[in-house]
This record gives structure tokens, sequence and C-alpha cells, in this order.
């Protein structure tokens, strides 16, 4: 790559963002304005972004891919499933940004930095404010004023570079939204991410907000290059609606290897025995560990609470250990209270991403509970791929793509049943050669569920793209 070459395309970029802005909005103030003001790029950013790529550019495919996102990496999807992708995506050659807003924006100290290849901005609040493990909910009108500055926010960074092609990670209509513009403005290919059924998936303060949420979720694939999602229901969801399949590509969550190295470290067991000190797990305990939000919206919480009540008087040395924040906790350990297993539950609360392999490791299975419903069946908790690749069993209720998931490293029992549920626990519990089964066959599959593996699937989606450049 020649210095000629980077001031060629560099002029040729210039003119072409000026016929853009021109045929937009002819000769007005406004469109030389905005074509300062959303494309503006200065010579170090143009630099530091194309020396490195160049290369990857003429000999190989490449694409700037820039994510979408109306979470913090903090969170399950942002953690767990983005931000591993976006680096499996980077590996492969490709330039991945994630425009993202935040669950506490206002004390955010680092708004920019770039973590293994991906560049991360944080550019605003998202709809509901995390302190802790408590989920904090504004005030319709607040959050009407929080959600436009976010949407408008995600828009301008969008707008100011929106590379090849546009990654709406979940469907909802601050991400949406600003797609839809960039579509609209600089016709960037979008493209949807669906992990769940977002009309559902949310707790709603009033029934107009579900209702626009519902809108933009049948609304956001008419201007959609392809659809990626997790589940057979979601494709059929979409195809129901009318969106050809042969754009819609099922991949389900991955685990990002390097999280869950630490497995393999020589100090593991001394790391475990002091993450058991400070939970209070003693060596008697037969541990079963539950770890995700703490939402009885999206998991049946209450069921495993439940049954686990009828698990502590038939074994009394059972300890569950359940990891995760959420605005349902306080509920849920009031309910265990009453159900008298408050000496039998841990409640660790929120922890670091980088923290969780450890904890799934403390059980001798892990456990996803659901009831039988809509959500239930377009839903698949990262939290199965996580266990599987921690080589540790899982118990799950037979509903969606969960039983084809788990396979044999697992159990799948009736959803909705606490005592379906509860026979589920005391079989592991009682079958000593049936878990160490499904410890090797979790092991056997750990390479399935890695993003490094997943992500060369998932960029199949931008194949149409590839072909028309």
């Amino acid at each position: 790559m020649t210095l000629f070459d980077l001031v060629y395309h560099n002029i040729s970029i210039r003119l072409l963002q000026r016929q853009i802005s021109d045929t937009i909005m002819p000769a007005s103030p406004l469109a030389h304005a905005l074509s300062g003001w959303f494309w503006a790029e200065d010579a170090s950013g143009f630099f530091l972004r194309h020396i490195g790529t160049m290369a990857a550019r003429r000999y190989d495919w490449f694409m700037r891919i820039r994510f979408l996102l109306t979470q913090s990496l903090e969170s399950p999807g942002g953690g767990g499933r983005y931000l591993p992708l976006a680096k499996a995506l980077a590996k492969m050659g490709h330039q991945v940004r994630i425009i993202a807003l935040h669950h506490d924006y206002e004390t955010l100290r680092e708004r920019s930095f770039v973590v293994e290849g991906v560049e991360v901005r944080y550019v605003g609040q998202m709809h509901v404010r995390k302190v802790g493990s408590r989920k904090i909910y504004y005030h319709p009108l607040r959050m009407v004023w929080v959600a436009a500055r976010g949407t408008l926010a995600l828009t301008i960074m969008a707008l100011r570079d929106p590379g090849d092609a546009l990654h709406v990670c979940k469907t909802q209509p601050m991400n949406g939204f600003a797609a839809w513009m960039v579509h609209l403005l600089r016709r960037t290919p979008v493209y949807l991410d669906s992990d769940d059924w977002e009309t559902l998936n949310n707790r709603f303060q009033n029934g107009w907000q579900q209702r626009v949420v519902a809108r933009f979720e049948r609304w956001m694939p008419s201007f959609a290059s392809g659809i990626t999602t997790i589940t057979t229901f979601i494709v059929e969801q979409y195809v129901a609606m009318g969106y050809p399949p042969e754009r819609i590509l099922k991949v389900p969550h991955g685990v990002d290897h390097n999280r869950f190295a630490v497995l393999e470290r020589a100090d593991l067991p001394q790391m475990l025995s002091r993450l058991r000190e400070q939970i209070g797990i003693a060596p008697r305990h037969r541990v079963i560990v539950y770890i995700g939000s703490m939402s009885l919206v999206n998991h049946g919480l209450d069921l495993l609470l439940q049954a686990w009540a009828e698990v502590a008087r038939a074994e009394p040395e059972a300890l569950l250990v359940m990891v995760g924040g959420g605005e349902d906790l306080p509920e849920l350990q009031q309910m265990a209270e009453e159900l008298g297993v408050a000496g039998r539950v841990r409640w660790v609360g929120r922890v670091p991403l980088d923290e969780v392999p450890g904890y799934y490791c403390l059980g001798e299975f892990s456990v996803a509970p659901m009831r039988d419903t809509v959500l239930a069946r377009s839903s698949l908790s990262i939290k199965v791929a996580e266990s599987i690749v921690a080589g540790v069993p899982c118990l799950v209720a037979d509903i969606g793509d969960y039983r084809a998931t788990v396979g044999a490293a697992g159990l799948a029992v009736a959803p909705g049943s606490v005592q379906a549920l509860a026979d589920g626990i005391l079989t592991l519990l009682r079958s000593p050669e049936t878990l160490a089964e499904m410890r090797a066959a979790a092991r056997k599959r750990r390479d399935e569920y890695t993003w490094d593996r997943l992500a060369e699937r998932f960029a199949q989606i931008y194949e149409g793209r590839r072909a028309s450049r």
C-alpha cells in the first residue's frame, strides 16, 4: 500500500461524501455542515484505520462492521454474545466497532477503548439504570427523554462512520431507528441480530411501551439485508412475517474462549477454594448453581425455589448457589425465606464476567428453569453454552431449542412444573455415574460453542455484501 494509494482513496471518499450530501440537500449550507459533521475524519484516524487493514482488504475478504448495541458490555448479551463475537470477527480480519449505550453512563470514566482489536464507544445512557445488582427504571416521561438522547447519540456516531455494514444487536427501537437513519442517508446495509423476542423479553411500565417495541420489531426487517438469530422459533416468526428464509441465518450463543481459559490454569483449585470460602460452601455440600439474571419475566426462578424446598427436604446437604443480579432479587430472597430454604441458598449477586467460569465449576451441575411461554420458546439462554464449555452438565426445560442444544451434556425436564424440576435435580444428585457421563459429553462439545468457530458461520450473513464489493 503506497502513500499515493492512501491519498487517492481518501480523496475518493471525500468526493463521494460531498456527492451524497448534495444529492440529499443540493447546494444548501446544511448539506455542507452535515458533510463536515457526520463524515469528519482527521488524518491520524484515517491512517490508523487503513494502514493496518488495507493488506487484508486487498488479499482477503474484509469488511468494516459496526455493531449498534443498546446495553453495556457488562450485560449478559453485551459481554456474552456481542463482544466475543466482535473479537472473533476481528481475528478473521474484519474491522469491528461497537457503538453502545451504558447502564450507568454518567459515572462511566472510560467511554472509548480498544479490546483485542475491537473499538468500543459508549455514547449515552441506556433506557434503564443498573447499580450493583439493582435495576432502576425511569419514570415513563423521563425514560422517553433518555431513550431519545440515546437514539440520537447512536445515530450521530453511526453516521460519522457507518462502515460497510451495520448490525443491530437486539431489535429494539433505539438502535433500530438509528440504523434506519444511517441506511436512509448513507445507503449502508443493515443486518439484524435477534437473540430473543424483545416485545416479550422486557418489563414494561405501560402498555404503550410494549406496543412501540412490537411495532419496531415487525418493521425493522423491511429494510434489513439479512437477519441472524439463535432459535428455530424466531426463524419461523420472521418467515411467517414474509421475510425470505434464505436471508436468515441461525447462529447460537457462543463463549469467549479466552474468558473460559481460566479453567485451564494450574491454580484453578486454589481459586475455587477461595470462592467456596467466600460463599460459605462446606466440603459436605452438594452444590447446584444458577447463573443469570434474577428476573421472573425471563426465568422460572420462583419454580426453582419451590422445587428447591422439596430438594432440601430430601437431600440435607444440597446447596443452591444463585449468581446474578436483577430487579426481582429482593422478591426472590423473600420467597426463599417464606419457603424455609433461606439457609440452603447462597445469593452471590452480580459478578464480573471474567469470574463467571469459576462459579460454574462450583456446582455438580447448573440449572436453567423455564415456563412454557412464547418468550421461552424464542430464547436460548447463554448459560447453557457456558455450562457446556465449562464442562458442567446443565438441567434445562424441554422447550424450544433447549433439549437439542444440551444433548447428552444435560437433562431436559417438563417446563413450568415444580415437580418435574425437583425430580430432575434429585435424579442428577443421586446419579453420580450419569453426571460423569454428562461431564464427559460436555467436554467433547466445548469447541462447538466457542466464538472462534461460530464467527465463521455468522460472517456468512454478509456474503451478499461481499459479492457486491
